[in-house]
């Protein structure tokens, strides 16, 4: 029995998320469709993270144990001809300590948000960015996040679902930034809470429109109150980008 570790980039429209459901598309069940094709044997996938419906992946880690003694190169490849056509790929396979796992050992996880702030509708990034159609001030945008960044109770950007056991995270990076037409909101921590990214980023515009000041934001998370965030923002414009795990001894 051999662990692989994969890096994963899929386009998140088609699924429920990450975790498989019984009714319904995810990017586990297809991983696990291909691992069994490969395999001949039922195989169990395990990320790390569970990204939501419509959300997307560029560099999402995952690992597999397979019975055949395969190059990772082989892996990466069998498994991109089983996925299709799914919109996963597999874009890199290693193998990788038995002990190894994906989620637990994880200790960073870096995300982008992409906004275009235009007027005309989208027609080439549909579902792959939230179209915000008033200019939004993307100074004011960064500096209002800096009053999340540290150690927090997060109640306020936690959504009503979440099955943390705590609210308390440590956001350890909120940068807001414009690239040419887009504006990217990246985020650096170990873990977050459930739609914490979306809620923060929806928040975050309301300033970006000048509905809210810094002064809001931080009143916001002050109240460790659900019904203190602004609009959660929508599925399609997050990314998990990558995940960093600890250098090798």
């Amino acid at each position: 029995m051999t662990r692989y570790r994969l890096t994963l980039e899929y386009d998140g429209t088609p699924f429920c998320g990450w975790q498989r459901q019984d009714d319904q598309p995810s990017v586990q069940a297809a991983l696990e469709r291909a691992a069994a094709a490969l395999d001949g044997r039922p195989v169990q996938v395990f990320a790390a993270g569970r990204t939501d419906a419509g959300v997307h992946a560029l560099g999402q880690v995952a690992h597999l144990d397979l019975v055949k003694d395969l190059r990772a190169d082989t892996v990466r490849d069998a498994l991109n001809h089983h996925l299709r056509p799914d919109p996963v790929a597999v874009l890199e396979a290693r193998a990788v300590s038995g002990d190894f796992q994906a989620r637990f050992d994880a200790v960073e996880r870096h995300y982008l948000y992409r906004i275009i702030d235009r007027r005309p509708p989208l027609a080439l990034e549909r579902n792959r960015v939230w179209r915000v159609p008033q200019v939004l001030d993307a100074d004011a945008m960064h500096a209002a996040a800096q009053v999340l960044t540290g150690h927090h109770d997060f109640s306020t950007f936690r959504d009503a679902a979440c099955q943390a056991k705590s609210p308390l995270r440590t956001l350890d990076e909120v940068r807001v930034s414009r690239i040419g037409a887009e504006i990217h909101l990246a985020f650096r921590a170990r873990s977050y809470l459930h739609r914490q990214v979306r809620s923060i980023t929806g928040t975050l515009v309301q300033v970006g429109t000048g509905k809210w000041s810094r002064a809001d934001v931080a009143a916001a998370l002050e109240a460790r109150d659900r019904k203190a965030c602004g609009p959660v923002a929508p599925a399609a414009g997050l990314y998990l980008v990558s995940v960093r795990y600890p250098a090798p001894d």
